[in-house]
């Protein structure tokens, strides 16, 4: 998140400029506003990355409408990577006789 989107997010929520170019949040619903505003922000952005980095990485992001949901597809998809090579380590070893 930039400068200018908490700015923008500020102006949103009802933020005003004091003399001296200091600013304030005028109620405390407006401060509520604003707070919600920025954290629903920085979970989208995180959200965003993980996806981002589930498919640099050939996973599937499935529905995953949150970042929990996106780590539960995570989550199982390294644990069939894991049994599909141990599987195939298994019978890479087995066709060497060594079991």
């Amino acid at each position: 998140m930039t400068r200018d989107d908490i700015i923008r997010m500020a102006r949103e929520a009802g933020a005003g400029n004091l003399h001296g170019g200091e600013w304030a949040l005028f109620g405390g619903a407006n401060i509520e506003r604003f707070f919600h505003m920025a954290y629903t922000a920085g979970a989208a952005a995180e959200r965003n990355k993980l996806t981002q980095w589930m498919i640099q990485h050939s996973y599937a992001t499935g529905h995953g409408d949150t970042t929990e949901d996106l780590l539960k597809e995570l989550e199982w998809q390294i644990k069939e990577r894991i049994d599909a090579w141990e599987h195939s380590l298994a019978e890479a070893i087995r066709a060497r006789g060594q079991v």
